[in-house]
């Protein structure tokens, strides 16, 4: 078999050496090393090519083995060469997780048989923090959907699910001190859809399958605002729905209803409620919540959101967000907020700012992104005209919205992180993220069509430097189309790239 060039990796790796030849992949072929990895090595493979390879306790020459030595690379990085077997030597667990997804994108059909190119790679990420996020919030999706989401996330390398848990729409977490969010906070989605929420088990089985396949979740709680729910539960804790003159335009022109207190929400636009910012009885919510969300979720990070407090009075805004991120921090995790918490002089020094701006940012919100990094936090690049994937990818697609914009697939390549806010460079930025708002996402299908391809072309920033081999959009392009046999297989419903190139 010829094998394509470029070939069909994305992320493209750090260094591809090529040679020459293929090692044909037979049924004969067994897996050794560590047994975690090749225990889902193996479950992958089969799923990939129908293949069910045996187990060894040291490969030999058609076999395949996986190992792990610090002295590879570094953190999360890997080598993986196939020459008379194919070899894969992580620098730790996760870089050697992260080989075989490689491996798994190499595998071809050759005829009715399977091989693999001979090569050589060196591989490690840009970016510590390259994520994706689900908005179960304002449409539920059940704990196998989740699972098939972080699957489908760390195929392509992502190390970092962000659950967007609560908001006007629903509250989706079990709370066992304040048990009502749920009983009367989670029975509706957007447009009247049927909601759901994850209890504490739930949850356990969602941060379980993700740190097999090495990724960690990061639950948000969104808080001062997107907080109608918790008025359906406990409606001394809010205040009454602020109605703003975009609030009721889009109400109007979509046909949806205003949100009225005590009802549940089931439109989408922002920025009407709030809690009592100077309500005692607030801080006790918000500490129990976040305590007992911190304890459920055993990643460094913890969300408190901040965004789009439309009716809220700057200066309760600050004073709620230099409290937050303090309760946020003292439950041992490191607080991250959307950039709009910036603003605030005192939030928590460490606060990791989201910033959802625009690739040419305001002058505004390039200073609230900048002052995280001024109080010694960090960034997360999530650009909303580059890399929210609920943004439509052509101008009639059936799904998503414009607000900021139409995101094609080119648009999300093209852009660097390094660039986006003036004096933050690599340096400062944790990492890459590309959310996934879900207005008009009612299904896991109508997920993976505004998902793919786009989402490969943010893993492929997050993880790939700007300047290495094959980091351009006519191979980006030609390496992703050919990823779609194996998304077809793994039942992702993509859209095809020439519909949103």
């Amino acid at each position: 078999m010829v094998f394509p060039d470029p070939l069909p990796l994305v992320p493209f790796p750090v260094s591809v050496q090529r040679l020459d030849g293929t090692l044909p992949l037979p049924a004969t072929a067994r897996i050794a090393g560590d047994d975690a990895l090749t225990a889902l090595l193996r479950d992958d493979l089969a799923a990939r090519t129908g293949l069910v390879l045996g187990t060894a306790g040291t490969a030999s020459a058609g076999d395949i083995e996986v190992h792990i030595d610090s002295a590879v690379s570094h953190d999360e990085g890997y080598a993986l060469t196939v020459t008379d077997r194919i070899r894969i030597v992580g620098h730790d667990a996760a870089g050697a997780y992260f080989g075989t997804r490689t491996l798994l994108q190499l595998v071809q059909a050759d005829g009715d048989a399977w091989s693999v190119p001979r090569l050589e790679i060196e591989d490690a990420p840009r970016f510590a923090y390259r994520g994706v996020m689900l908005d179960v919030a304002r449409h539920f999706f059940d704990v196998d959907a989740v699972k098939r989401w972080i699957d489908r996330a760390s195929d392509l390398k992502a190390n970092t699910l962000h659950l967007h848990l609560t908001d006007d729409q629903g509250w989706r977490l079990h709370i066992d001190a304040w048990p009502l969010l749920t009983e009367r906070g989670a029975a509706t989605s957007a447009l009247g859809d049927p909601g759901g929420f994850y209890t504490k088990d739930d949850i356990r089985e969602i941060v379980t399958h993700a740190a097999r396949r090495h990724m960690i979740v990061v639950p948000e709680i969104d808080l001062p605002g997107h907080t109608h729910a918790i008025g359906l539960a406990y409606p001394e804790l809010v205040e009454p729905p602020v109605m703003n003159d975009a609030l009721r335009a889009d109400a109007e022109r979509l046909g949806q209803p205003l949100p009225v207190a005590g009802e549940p929400y089931l439109g989408w636009g922002v920025g009407h409620s709030s809690v009592r910012i100077g309500d005692e009885r607030v801080y006790e919510f918000v500490a129990d919540v976040l305590d007992e969300t911190a304890a459920l979720f055993p990643g460094p990070y913890l969300h408190i959101g901040g965004d789009e407090c439309l009716g809220t009075d700057p200066a309760d805004f600050a004073a709620f967000i230099a409290r937050a991120t303090r309760i946020a921090a003292d439950t041992g995790k490191t607080p991250v907020a959307w950039h709009e918490a910036g603003a605030v002089a005192d939030v928590a020094p460490g606060t990791v700012g989201q910033y959802w701006g625009a690739l040419d940012p305001s002058e505004a919100h390039a200073a609230d992104a900048a002052h995280f990094v001024a109080r010694e936090g960090a960034l997360i690049l999530s650009p909303s005209d580059a890399a929210y994937l609920d943004m439509k990818p052509s101008a009639d697609f059936p799904l998503g919205l414009t607000w900021a914009g139409v995101v094609d697939l080119h648009r999300a390549y093209g852009w660097d992180p390094a660039t986006v806010v003036d004096g933050i460079d690599d340096s400062a930025i944790l990492g890459v993220e590309a959310p996934l708002w879900t207005e008009t996402v009612r299904t896991p299908e109508d997920a993976d069509r505004l998902a793919f391809p786009r989402a490969a072309a943010i893993a492929e920033i997050a993880w790939s430097s700007p300047d290495g081999p094959e980091r351009e959009w006519a191979s980006f392009r030609d390496r992703v189309a050919r990823l779609a046999p194996a998304w077809k297989t793994a039942g992702i419903r993509f859209t095809p790239i020439e519909e949103i190139a």
